[in-house]
């Protein structure tokens, strides 16, 4: 039994905050209000084989009563048992085919406090709930998407991240990639990826892109577009004109859904991963606000953008 949500009271075992765009965690960009309930959900898991685990929304609080806020929608069912949903919903997503490389997104649904399925309502705090969904459960799976308003949570089963990579070969996909010797085109200097632990300081020989040809180099300050666009600049490979970012490898392994190297990069944030990986996270719309759906990164939360979302890369091996 785990229950989730903002509120740090004892009933509740895992802390949420609200996820910061770009993990730009500063004094400036702290939320002021958070829309993720205090008591937001609950997982009851099976003490035996298969320990299934299913979801509910709102928490029990310390007088063991099931806490919902003034504005949180509440019915009597048909059999007379009381249900609601939180003030601004508990929604989950199962994609199609778990989470594995041939995983496809599912559809977002909200999951009432009894653990019924509802399609979802018209924004997030409207009272009127969606249509219950009776051929849909609250069992979550692995890969399953939890959004509480505010922040994202990723299910994973024990078995499934048997089966995912380690964060010992995320860094040997780092060495191998650095193994090869990549080479900025231009300056002709060798490019690396900074361990895995130096992740937010920009170092000297690390590989920059152009996100919309995919293009690799090491950092060089030609290429302004015009002084209102301070991040359009045209790449001297093929004149393409687009953002110019350092790359960096993604480094949470719940987050790959195969073990393949680190060839694509994430449009605006230059996260870099497996091919399989970028492609599904690219095309999972992910809750924003009241009512809109966008895709994101999976390790910096940035919205993204661009043609398909990532970009394939291109590397110069040595010349020599």
């Amino acid at each position: 039994f785990l229950q989730v949500g903002r509120s740090t009271e004892s009933p509740i075992d895992f802390v949420v905050t609200d996820t910061i765009s770009g993990s730009q965690n500063n004094d400036e960009t702290q939320i002021t209000q958070s829309t993720i309930s205090r008591f937001a959900c609950r997982i009851v898991c099976d003490r035996s084989p298969p320990y299934t685990a299913r979801i509910f929304a709102a928490g029990f609080d310390s007088s063991k009563n099931i806490f919902l806020g003034e504005k949180a929608a509440k019915w009597k069912n048909p059999d007379g048992h009381m249900d609601g949903l939180t003030t601004n919903g508990v929604l989950v997503m199962h994609p199609k085919g778990g989470f594995t490389e041939e995983s496809k997104p599912g559809v977002w649904r909200e999951i009432s406090v009894c653990g019924d399925v509802y399609t979802l309502r018209e924004t997030r705090s409207a009272q009127q709930r969606g249509k219950l969904v009776e051929n849909e459960t609250n069992i979550l799976q692995d890969g399953s998407l939890i959004d509480l308003c505010g922040a994202t949570l990723l299910w994973r089963t024990a078995d499934g991240l048997f089966h995912t990579p380690t964060q010992k070969h995320i860094e040997a996909l780092r060495q191998e990639i650095n193994a090869a010797r990549p080479q900025c085109p231009v300056g002709l200097n060798t490019l690396a990826f900074p361990s895995i632990n130096r992740k937010d300081v920009v170092e000297e020989k690390q590989p920059w892109a152009y996100l919309s040809c995919g293009h690799v180099h090491g950092y060089h300050n030609w290429g302004h577009r015009s002084d209102t666009e301070a991040n359009e600049r045209e790449c001297p490979m093929c004149r393409t004109i687009g953002p110019y970012v350092p790359l960096w490898l993604g480094c949470e392994a719940g987050f790959y859904v195969d073990a393949g190297p680190p060839t694509h990069a994430f449009t605006p944030c230059g996260h870099v991963c497996s091919e399989k990986s970028a492609k599904y996270w690219s095309q999972i719309p992910l809750p924003h606000g009241t009512h809109a759906f966008h895709a994101a990164c999976p390790f910096c939360a940035t919205q993204l953008s661009g043609e398909h979302n990532c970009i394939k890369l291109i590397f110069q091996g040595p010349v020599d």
